[in-house]
């Protein structure tokens, strides 16, 4: 019998997958191990993977927990009573055989949805992957698990706190957007500017991923059934990297601010990441009244005692361009 191969190759083939996103054939000609093994062996080394680290990507499960996450974006991001930033990204797939339309999304490609809730320092907190991209973006969030908890309130959240998303998502008395861009007053760009300050933290968590794994920058070509446990581990991997390694994100890869709090883009907004596009923005008309008065609150906080010295600066400057 041939000797096995060994749990150090696998991984080493897996990491070398997920960092470079090499094309099975490639990873033969350099660890020589068949292609077909490799296509076995990747899934499930993932799902090891991720197991191994599924203590670095937990939903808080207490209050002091999130209370720990509110002062990480009060303290660094000047955003109080926030518990984490929303978004979601397309992952381009190859078109699935016999799939139909089912993963054709608005971008004229085919993908699955991976949807994240991140804290203040960039960790995802809470991931959903696997939703067909043809599926309409507000429907994925209220068919997550996310959705069904805060809704049913069973996160331990304390009362009062709320998540910062985009006009991909609806405004909630626990999910905070932009105003319409139409028309804004002075009062309402501020808003707008604290909250989008606040949630560069997921764009640039998505942006991290995103040049780490290679492998989200062109269409990933696996079996429906991978493609979730690998991109769980990536997720995983991102996490546990981020909170054990400071040398994991360093130099200029991430949007950085100056003294005068002016936003330079980092790196990876220049890189290719065409496996990865943002969920469209839609028109949620039906928020309700309590969602709408917290939000003015929010509004007429940072207009008075929650100003930074600096807002009106950039709210101007930011005008002029």
């Amino acid at each position: 019998m041939r000797q096995a191969i060994s749990a150090k190759t696998k991984l080493e083939v897996t990491l070398r997958y997920l960092a470079t996103g090499d094309s099975f054939k490639s990873l033969e000609f350099l660890f020589r191990v068949p292609k077909n093994t490799i296509s076995k062996f990747i899934p499930e080394t993932c799902e090891a993977i991720y197991n191994e680290l599924a203590e670095f990507i937990q939903v808080p499960v207490t209050s002091d927990e999130w209370k720990n996450i509110e002062y990480g974006f009060r303290t660094r991001w000047n955003f109080p009573r926030c518990v984490g930033a929303l978004d979601g990204k397309h992952v381009v797939i190859r078109a699935p055989p016999g799939s139909g339309s089912d993963y054709f999304n608005y971008k004229n490609s085919y993908s699955i949805v991976l949807m994240a809730l991140v804290d203040s320092d960039y960790c995802f907190l809470y991931v959903d992957v696997g939703a067909k991209g043809r599926g309409s973006d507000g429907g994925i969030f209220q068919n997550s698990s996310l959705y069904n908890a805060l809704e049913t309130n069973s996160l331990a959240i304390p009362n009062n706190f709320v998540i910062l998303a985009d006009d991909t998502f609806p405004l909630k008395k626990y999910i905070m957007k932009p105003y319409s861009r139409r028309n804004l007053t002075p009062a309402e760009r501020i808003y707008n500017y604290r909250l989008s300050r606040a949630r560069r933290v997921v764009e640039n968590a998505f942006g991290i991923l995103a040049s780490k794994f290679r492998l989200f920058e062109k269409p990933i070509s696996l079996k429906l059934e991978t493609l979730d446990k690998v991109v769980l581990a990536c997720c995983a991997i991102h996490n546990w990297l981020k909170k054990t390694n400071p040398r994991y994100v360093t130099g200029d890869l991430i949007d950085y601010e100056d003294e005068d709090h002016r936003v330079f883009p980092g790196s990876w907004r220049q890189n290719n990441h065409s496996g990865l596009q943002n969920l469209p923005a839609t028109n949620h008309r039906h928020s309700n009244m309590e969602a709408q008065q917290i939000r003015n609150k929010y509004r007429d906080y940072f207009n008075n005692e929650g100003a930074v010295p600096w807002q009106n600066q950039i709210i101007d400057v930011s005008n002029e361009l």
